[in-house]
């Protein structure tokens, strides 16, 4: 019955009624292991359960608990057939495996009892029979070792006819394992009379061998397996290990210099020189493979020479080595001039991997390392012959651009512009780091031998790539286009100013953008791991952003000068004082505003426009005048007056007090309105200086007057204020003034008619 009654209480309502009396009386809602009304508790009591469900539920929930639990009940009852179902079917299943398990063991029981008599038997059969040829196998032993004996006896007898056959028929090895096997014997009873002149004969035929193999082995026609052979067997017969050391190493060292001796025959000056894959070939399968044999060879017969062998081995194949590795450093040397580095890697790759046998065997001669150190050399000469063949395809581009300058001048025809010229060497000198640096890669490959040493892992990747190839280009670069900006009189003085500008905006473009692709792309291919200080990129943009200002300075400075150079000969070789009523503006001030105008174009083609301050409205109607102005009438009026109270040079300084100073070599920027703003003041200024050391005269005057008016016309439009251009030209016209006994100005519609006419 009280299993009956064990459902899950979850689905009775009563539990809810009783956790809720529970919480209100302030006890813990969980169930109580002692509790006799608990379904699922140990102390469960039904007739307690039933008493207070009766008392404490209503009919409706006496009612649904009942139904809750009849189905349990059900539940619990199908659940129970079921589990008799599949264990009755198990029961009947382990019931037919016993009974067979009886037949079979009954079976096996009759079998072990037959195989028990059977080996009874077999055991009585044996004692009997070890009874029976007990007396025989006695007999049998002894005749054994008599026998043993006779065979060694009739051996030792025999052995002095047995040496003399092998000896004649070259079987030196065979007589020595002989002649082995019975010197313990000889030596052990040669106080016996017959055993003493076995033993004699025996040594007499050993001498006779050991002479033989002694002039075998110093005749050097055989190889090195042949040789060791040699040198074992003698071992063997008791001959001096010492002396024996020192001829093998003789004999190996005339055939190792006999390889030297081919190679350095292949480098000679009449034959041409082999492919250096071929040499390395060659080299690795003649002179290394055979020290590696002379290396296991020795290390195998003079084991026992201990430290002063091995030194000794060391020392001759340090001596050999350092020969063929100057031989192979020849041939090396002579690929330096080519800028294709496959064959040359790969040649180095096959050295390196040759020499790991023998470095291996010959650590103390230091094979290896001298291998690894002359790989690393060939790779930093590398570096150095790309870093010039950069800046070799530098210059050659600055050839060309020079050229393409110059052929239209000579040609009379059109040539290619500034933009197209700076995009072909940007993109040639592109090309050629990037080609480098893919040659310069395969020495860090994965599948060369060498990329795994420290030095190609760090210091060739940061100090020799990225600093001393690509960096050491770009300050290069930056080198050669400040040596541009010498003085007039050295190499500047014949540069092209449109290269000059083509070279700043090159170097202005790198500090912008190319130095940190490059730098980036450097980084990217070799992984660098070395912990060496690098140069930042912002140096190098510092550097080459500098480059480019000094550039353009001096762009300025040179067009400044050619302008300057027509104006101060304008000035010089007229004369001023008999000069006629001006009627035209004199060429060459068209001939400035011409230059200026082409200039403007040159700059438009690589620089932006720049900015300008606002233009007044009357900019291109300014004329210059004594009496155009105010500033001007308080200058010169004076001096046109007979009752002047002040003189005209101090009002001329005191208004040069108040006026704005002009900076003509001002720092430019990277822009055309700065550009010319330099070459416009560097001009005008050269114009004043000019003016101040001639002398005028009315007409004279007149002419300074209509040519600036003139320029004043047209430049101001290509300078960032147009202010500085009337300052300019003002201070020309008051110092032509104050040069003038007879300052007497033109009328401003006479000057403007004849600057529009001109």
């Amino acid at each position: 019955m009280q299993e009956r009654f064990m459902g899950d209480p979850s689905s009775c309502e009563l539990k809810g009624c009783w956790a809720k009396e529970g919480e209100a009386a302030g006890r813990p809602v969980g169930p109580d292991p002692l509790d006799p009304t608990d379904l699922n508790g140990a102390h469960f009591d039904p007739e307690v359960y039933l008493d207070k469900l009766r008392r404490e539920c209503p009919l409706a929930q006496l009612m649904d608990s009942e139904t809750d639990m009849v189905r349990q009940i059900r539940a619990l009852d199908s659940d129970m057939q079921t589990l008799v179902y599949e264990n009755y079917n198990k029961f009947i299943s382990a019931t037919d495996t016993i009974r067979k398990m009886k037949n079979d063991f009954r079976k096996m029981e009759d079998e072990m009892d037959r195989l028990a008599t059977n080996m009874a038997v077999i055991t009585d059969f044996s004692a009997r029979i070890s009874a029976t040829l007990q007396d025989r196998h006695e007999r049998i032993t002894k005749l054994a070792g008599v026998h043993a004996l006779l065979r060694k006896l009739q051996f030792l007898f025999e052995l002095p006819s047995r040496l003399t056959k092998c000896v004649e028929l070259g079987a030196y090895g065979q007589a020595v394992r002989y002649q082995g096997r019975a010197r313990a014997v000889l030596q052990q009873y040669q106080h016996l009379p017959s055993f003493r002149a076995i033993q004699d004969d025996c040594q007499v035929i050993t001498a006779r061998l050991a002479q033989q193999l002694r002039q075998r082995f110093r005749e050097g026609g055989s190889g090195a397996p042949e040789q060791a052979e040699c040198v074992e067997l003698l071992l063997a017969l008791g001959e001096p290990a010492e002396e024996l050391c020192e001829e093998f190493l003789a004999h190996a060292r005339g055939r190792l210099e006999e390889e030297l001796s081919a190679l350095e025959a292949e480098l000679g000056p009449s034959p041409p020189a082999p492919d250096v894959l071929e040499f390395t070939d060659r080299g690795g399968s003649g002179f290394v493979g055979g020290l590696c044999q002379v290396a296991a060879a020795y290390q195998e017969l003079f084991a026992a020479q201990g430290p002063a062998g091995a030194e000794k081995l060391a020392a001759f194949a340090r001596e050999l080595g350092s020969r063929y590795f100057a031989l192979v450093e020849r041939r090396l040397a002579q690929e330096q001039g080519g800028s294709d580095n496959s064959l040359l890697v790969r040649a180095l790759d096959r050295f390196h991997r040759r020499l790991r046998a023998p470095g291996a065997l010959l650590a103390a001669a230091g094979l290896a390392e001298a291998a690894t150190e002359i790989v690393e050399r060939v790779a930093r000469e590398r570096l150095g012959h790309h870093l010039q063949s950069l800046q070799a395809a530098f210059l050659g581009c600055l050839t060309d651009v020079r050229q393409a300058l110059a052929a239209p001048r000579i040609a009379g025809k059109e040539g290619p512009g500034l933009a197209e010229l700076l995009a072909n060497v940007a993109t040639s000198i592109l090309s050629h780091i990037k080609a480098s640096l893919a040659s310069v890669h395969l020495f860090t490959a994965k599948e060369v031998s060498f990329s795994n040493k420290p030095y190609f892992r760090g210091e060739f990747c940061s100090q020799g790539v990225r600093e001393g190839l690509i960096v050491g280009f770009i300050r290069s670069m930056c080198q050669t286009a400040q040596s541009f900006c010498d003085s007039p009189g050295e190499k500047g003085g014949a540069t092209p100013p449109a290269l000059l500008l083509l070279l700043s905006r090159l170097c202005l473009d790198y500090e912008t953008a190319t130095i940190s692709y490059i730098l980036t792309l450097t980084d990217e291919q070799f992984l660098v791991q070395d912990q060496s200080p690098v140069t930042p990129v912002s140096t190098l943009c510092a550097e080459a952003r500098e480059t480019a200002r000094r550039l353009l300075t001096h762009y300025v400075k040179v067009q400044g000068l050619v302008i300057s150079q027509m104006l101060r000969k304008s000035v010089e070789t007229r004369d001023w004082l008999s000069s006629l009523e001006p009627r035209n503006v004199r060429a060459v001030m068209k001939r400035v505003v011409e230059d200026t105008t082409a200039i403007d174009v040159q700059v438009g083609l690589l620089y932006e426009e720049g900015v300008r301050k606002a233009q007044s409205s009357d900019s291109s109607k300014r004329t210059f005048s004594v009496y155009s102005s105010s500033r001007q009438q308080g200058r010169y009026a004076p001096s046109y007056t007979p009752s002047a109270p002040m003189d005209t040079n101090l009002l001329s300084n005191i208004q040069k007090l108040f006026s704005e100073r002009i900076d003509v070599f001002s720092p430019v920027e990277f822009n055309k309105v700065s550009v010319l703003t330099g070459i416009i003041k560097i001009s005008l200024k050269t114009l004043l200086e000019c003016v101040r050391l001639r002398t005028f005269g009315r007409f004279g005057l007149q002419q300074v007057q209509v040519d600036c008016h003139f320029l004043q016309l047209y430049l101001w439009r290509f300078v960032a204020d147009e202010e500085l251009v009337h300052l300019l030209l003002d201070e020309v016209v008051a110092s032509a003034a104050l040069r003038c006994p007879d300052p007497v100005p033109m009328e401003p519609s006479v000057v403007e008619v004849i600057c529009e006419r001109g």
